[in-house]
């Protein structure tokens, strides 16, 4: 059945193979037509844009749905400043709940305090007034929990990455937020995916790369928001990150065995594997790699003989290093260009020389990157600086060398890690703590659309084109537009950087495949 034709007229357009287009005519789906608007066809229906902007929408890739949502409606701390400050916002949150509901928070990041102390276990409770507490630490690889949840798991003292104090890592970790999350029902966690959805739809973010698995999510989580994809919100595109996953993965659903399949943690929870010690951990800790180069090997045969993409969680160059030796032993048994042919993806991709980088254009990998990680956490007196020193520092997030020499690059957020974000994502990129790893704002914009699409294997979306599918955003733009793209930094260099107060554009509208999913003041 053929639906009706929509013709947007009277807007900018991103399109590169007509920079003069100010028009496009929708018919089934796809764009069936391009140019100004004096020469615009008949259409069913027509929709002023009134000169707004119209580009390709966003792909994020890399979010947790339940988790965002979970986290939107939750207690968010952000922007705590203290030990103090967050028990004071436990204390405020847990006096609406009732008394045998869990706390569950997200976002503390005790690198930025002027005071880096915790609360323990004991102090958490008291604030809770006894009730359950699971707070998740910026990275989601460690949390503080209290007292009566410990009590819960007894189990937990003999996991790994257990202290007594509440701050709990790995194993631990995996124990008590299974625990925490198993207080949230079915209802509750479909209702967070679709407010996470929508969320990202009204950010014109037309697609989502799901990153589930046995450590994550449950199964019927992962199916379930596979079941809604595209119905009225963003599609989803899933990956299962279980070791020697690929079956299940396509029993799932899943168009990926990885995404967070752990080589290693995470920096903020010093668990991301290092080749030097933390500065501000235990004397020579490097961190937990959580992989064999031969698990990363058989995992990616695994997956080349089901024909589905693999890829791994890596974030330290110790993990990376161990990444790159499994591709290099699968490919002795493959062959270089059958694993290239994979299209397989290693997620963050944070602390990577030469020699890494090389390593991906070799085997064709592609980098799921998050330019915000750089912006929350780079530069001199943040995170990454304590953790590693300024100079290693500066080297992390080399999504700029990494561009330069063809890596295919895939921008996203890792929600609820990083807020959904995209434009600030695109100006994170090009404003990079190290000078060196800034990128074009329209190599970071390609990064955040088209490379989302190509990292499904999907190289015809996320263009205004003739024929291509009708995806697209329709923006505001407060700082003007230039080239087709919107203003996203100061003219002043000075005043460029993670503060740069250049109004971001304003989503009017998503649409995906044709389909509004998205409008400015429509709920």
């Amino acid at each position: 059945m053929t639906s009706p034709s929509i013709l947007y007229r009277g807007g900018v357009l991103h399109c590169p193979a007509d920079p003069r287009a100010t028009a496009l005519l929708v018919r089934d789906g796809r764009i069936a037509w391009l140019g100004v608007d004096a020469e615009a066809p008949a259409a069913d229906r027509v929709v002023d844009l009134a000169g707004a902007l119209v580009t390709p929408a966003f792909v994020d890739a890399h979010v947790h749905a339940t988790d965002t949502g979970l986290a939107l409606a939750g207690l968010d701390l952000s922007g705590v400043g203290s030990a103090g400050q967050l028990l004071d916002a436990v204390s405020v949150f847990a006096a609406g709940l009732p008394g045998d509901a869990v706390v569950l928070g997200h976002g503390w990041d005790e690198s930025g305090w002027d005071d880096p102390r915790l609360p323990d276990a004991v102090a958490l409770g008291r604030a809770a007034g006894g009730r359950r507490v699971y707070l998740s630490q910026a990275s989601i690889h460690s949390a503080l929990v209290s007292a009566a949840l410990l009590a819960a798991c007894p189990e937990v003292v003999s996991a790994a990455g257990f202290d007594a104090s509440g701050w709990l890592r790995r194993d631990a970790h995996h124990v008590v937020r299974a625990a925490a999350f198993g207080s949230v029902t079915r209802a509750q966690r479909v209702a967070a995916q679709r407010r996470a959805l929508a969320h990202a739809a009204s950010l014109g973010i037309a697609a989502v790369h799901e990153c589930g698995g046995p450590e994550i999510s449950d199964e019927e989580d992962f199916t379930g928001l596979l079941a809604v994809s595209g119905r009225g919100v963003p599609e989803v595109y899933g990956y299962w990150g279980e070791l020697l996953g690929a079956a299940r993965a396509l029993e799932l659903g899943a168009v990926g065995a990885g995404g967070d399949l752990f080589a290693d943690g995470a920096l903020g929870s010093r668990t991301a594997h290092v080749s030097a010690a933390y500065l501000d951990g235990e004397p020579g800790a490097c961190g937990h790699g959580y992989v064999t180069v031969e698990q990363v090997r058989d995992h990616l045969l695994d997956c080349v003989a089901h024909g589905v993409q693999g890829g791994f969680h890596a974030i330290g160059d110790a993990a990376i290093g161990t990444v790159l030796a499994g591709f290099a032993g699968a490919a002795e048994r493959v062959g270089v260009e059958r694993l290239r042919a994979g299209r397989h993806r290693v997620e963050h991709a944070e602390l990577m020389g030469r020699r890494s980088i090389a390593g991906f254009v070799e085997f064709g990998i592609v980098a799921s990157m998050q330019p915000a990680f750089d912006r929350l956490w780079g530069g001199a007196g943040r995170m990454y600086e304590a953790r590693l020193g300024l100079s290693r520092s500066l080297e992390s997030n080399p999504m700029g060398a990494m561009h330069s020499v063809g890596v295919a690059l895939a921008f996203g957020s890792d929600s609820p890690v990083t807020p959904l974000d995209p434009w600030g994502s695109v100006r994170a990129a090009a404003a990079h703590h190290n000078p060196v790893q800034r990128m074009s704002v329209r190599a970071a914009f390609a990064a955040h659309t088209r490379g989302g699409w190509r990292a499904v294997q999907l190289d015809n979306e996320g263009v205004l084109a003739l024929g291509a599918p009708a995806t697209f955003a329709v923006w505001d733009t407060p700082a003007g537009v230039d080239r087709g793209l919107p203003v996203l930094q100061a003219e002043d260099p000075e005043l460029r950087g993670a503060d740069d107060p250049t109004p971001l554009p304003v989503c009017r509208a998503t649409v995906l495949r044709g389909d509004v999913i998205y409008e400015e003041g429509v709920s």
